[in-house]
């Protein structure tokens, strides 16, 4: 038995997405470039339509999948394969953008507050030329686990004898959203060789044996490899832990485009204008 432990604290940042959405970014910045097989993490939300309503205007993907949880709030998505669906508090859209695919994610209210989480996932060669794929999620079709303690929402992976709907993907994820009690503990057998995070959204946690720096709202807590992970609330608190398997591949970036090379991503952008990108 191997006790995770806190290896980093990341304080996210404030950025902005789209046509102007107010978030705050953990993973795929300075402090957090890449924790493979996670290229990116954004905290998304307002009380304050101004910092909303412009939306994500039609744009491209390829190479990646993005992983939406909707916490508060609606967005009604659109896409290249005429696809389209509104996200309502609670659900969650996994997209498997593969080949390519354009599409669209505007807020479907006029006011309220929105809060969502927005997950990119690098995806390995062999099935970035894929096709896309969608799991949709209604908030209900969750697994979900609560006691006394706690209330643990399971996307993917398992958390007792409560199992996610995305099933039998190439990295193994875990993403479990957690509410934990004052004074409670979260108990998890991790598998040893992922890569894992806790993002806060807000409380206070003691995480594994050893003194680490506080912990603070919409903050990374990036975590040591091992199976045992321990995470203790000073207060109540409200948490994702997401966990992969690393794929170990390089990667080359190009905005919404993640591919291995260089060349691939040129292609990327050579295929979005002379509008091959999203043709099957």
């Amino acid at each position: 038995m191997i006790k995770i432990e806190v290896k980093k604290i990341v304080k996210a940042l404030n950025a902005s997405d789209g046509a102007g959405v107010k978030l705050k970014r953990s993973i795929g910045t300075p402090e957090a470039d890449y924790i493979d097989p996670f290229l990116m993490l954004d905290e998304f939300g307002s009380e304050n339509k101004d910092d909303y309503i412009a939306g994500f205007p039609p744009h491209p993907h390829r190479g990646i999948e993005t992983v939406t949880y909707m916490l508060n709030g609606e967005f009604e998505h659109q896409d290249s394969t005429g696809a389209k669906g509104v996200m309502a508090s609670g659900d969650v859209q996994w997209m498997k953008t593969g080949r390519g695919i354009i599409h669209s994610e505007m807020p479907a209210m006029k006011e309220g507050k929105l809060l969502g989480f927005q997950l990119w996932i690098n995806m390995p060669a062999k099935l970035k030329k894929n096709k896309p794929e969608y799991l949709y999620i209604k908030g209900n079709e969750l697994g979900s686990y609560k006691d006394n303690d706690k209330i643990v929402k399971v996307i993917s992976g398992k958390y007792k004898n409560v199992e996610g709907p995305e099933k039998n993907h190439n990295v193994e994820p875990i993403y479990f959203h957690v509410v934990l009690n004052e004074g409670k503990e979260f108990n998890f057998d991790a598998p040893e060789g992922h890569n894992s995070f806790i993002y806060l959204l807000k409380g206070e946690l003691k995480i594994g044996e050893r003194e680490h720096s506080k912990t603070f709202d919409s903050s990374l807590i990036l975590l040591e490899r091992g199976d045992k992970l321990t995470v203790r609330a000073n207060k109540k608190s409200e948490f994702l832990f997401i966990a992969g398997k690393p794929i170990g591949e390089p990667i080359a970036r190009g905005g919404p485009f993640v591919m291995n090379t260089k060349s691939e991503i040129l292609e990327a952008i050579e295929d979005y204008n002379n509008g091959t990108f999203a043709k099957y």
